[in-house]
C-alpha cells in the first residue's frame, strides 16, 4: 500500500538563513514558509553571520503559526511528511541540530508530521 505524501516538508540553509517551507506535491505550490531571510523574524533574533539552532526554532515555532492559520496543521487529516534521515544528509551532519529544532517546534506547536524512516540508512541503531 502506498502512501500518499501529499504535504512535504522541505529545509534550506546556508550560512547566513534558514528557509522551511511546507510543499503541496499534487501541484507544487509553497503552501506556507517561514525564514531567517524575513525582516519580523531576522530582528528578533542576534544571528550576526550565523543562524543557529534558536533561529532554526523560531523559524519552525513561526512556519507552525502560519500553518495553524491556513487551518493546514493537520495536513488535510494525513499530516506533512518528513524525511528527517535525508534532510540530514542533505544538509550535512553539521546542520542536525538545526533540522531537529525546526522540526521539535512545529511538533511542540500541535502540527501532526509524519517522520519517516528508512530501513536501508537508520540514523538509530535497532537490536
Amino acid at each position: 500500500m502506498t502512501v500518499l505524501k501529499r504535504y512535504v516538508l522541505r529545509l534550506f540553509m546556508s550560512l547566513k538563513y534558514i528557509t522551511a517551507n511546507v510543499v503541496d506535491r499534487n501541484n507544487g505550490r509553497i503552501v506556507a514558509t517561514a525564514s531567517t531571510v524575513e525582516h519580523s523574524i531576522k530582528n528578533s533574533l542576534e544571528c550576526g553571520r550565523s543562524c543557529n539552532a534558536k533561529a532554526a526554532t523560531v523559524v519552525g515555532e513561526v512556519l507552525a503559526m502560519r500553518l495553524r492559520v491556513e487551518g493546514l496543521e493537520e495536513g488535510q487529516g494525513r499530516g506533512i511528511h518528513v524525511d528527517v534521515n535525508k534532510e540530514v544528509e542533505k544538509k550535512g551532519f553539521q546542520n542536525r541540530t538545526k533540522v531537529w529544532a525546526i522540526v521539535n517546534a512545529l511538533k511542540n506547536n500541535g502540527v501532526k508530521l509524519i517522520l519517516e524512516d528508512n530501513d536501508e540508512n537508520p540514523s538509530r541503531p535497532s537490536f
